[in-house]
């Protein structure tokens, strides 16, 4: 599904989806390696990269169901069937201090968004959940204390034919709404629209 922008942007944008359903066939190594290169090479506050990823694919049955188990309920009805599952976790605090890394969540995200990137010109997808039981992943992986796992990670090839339950594939036809720019991008002060997006 091609997002419909009100503005040109890189077609790897507007390809990107996050499916609730995909194809059977495994992801290739290859591909999962060059996608965590992806994330690798983002930006980070000084430099930390305090992003870490536990993964783990379909054929590694243990690792796999490990993963799922940290996922919410309502998602590991979905999050099962996809050939590899992830968790996005983050350092808290500063390597170089100690300190607490107010950018920790960001440059995970920032990671993430790579993996995407790189994800869609592979041909892959990848639908990222907030939905998570994060001390059942500290306790399952032992994730060390001043690290919090904050994300769950489904990637695979997209369905062709959906099976997914009603409610599911109701919102994976759906198309991904989005808020007009001007309402997020101000100038002068907040809530007045900036002149560079007006």
């Amino acid at each position: 599904m091609i997002a419909k922008t009100e503005h040109p942007v890189h077609e790897l944008i507007a390809r990107r989806w996050s499916p609730y359903s995909f194809a059977e066939r495994p992801v290739a190594d290859a591909d999962l390696r060059s996608l965590f290169e992806a994330a690798r090479w983002a930006p980070s506050s000084y430099n930390e990269q305090p992003w870490s990823y536990i993964v783990a694919t379909r054929d590694d049955t243990e690792n796999f169901e490990r993963v799922l188990s940290c996922l919410v309920e309502s998602n590991q009805a979905w999050a099962k069937h996809a050939p590899v599952l992830a968790l996005g976790i983050t350092r808290l605090l500063f390597r170089r201090n100690d300190k607490p890394n107010r950018a920790a969540t960001h440059d995970l995200g920032l990671a993430s968004a790579s993996l995407v990137v790189e994800a869609t010109a592979r041909g892959l997808c990848v639908h990222q959940m907030i939905g998570i039981e994060p001390e059942k992943a500290r306790a399952l992986f032992a994730i060390p204390q001043e690290h919090e796992a904050l994300t769950g990670i489904a990637i695979g090839h997209p369905a062709e034919n959906p099976a997914l339950p009603e409610a599911i594939r109701q919102r994976d036809l759906e198309r991904r709404p989005r808020r007009p720019v001007g309402e997020f991008v101000f100038g002068g002060r907040w809530g007045s629209v900036s002149k560079h997006v007006a």
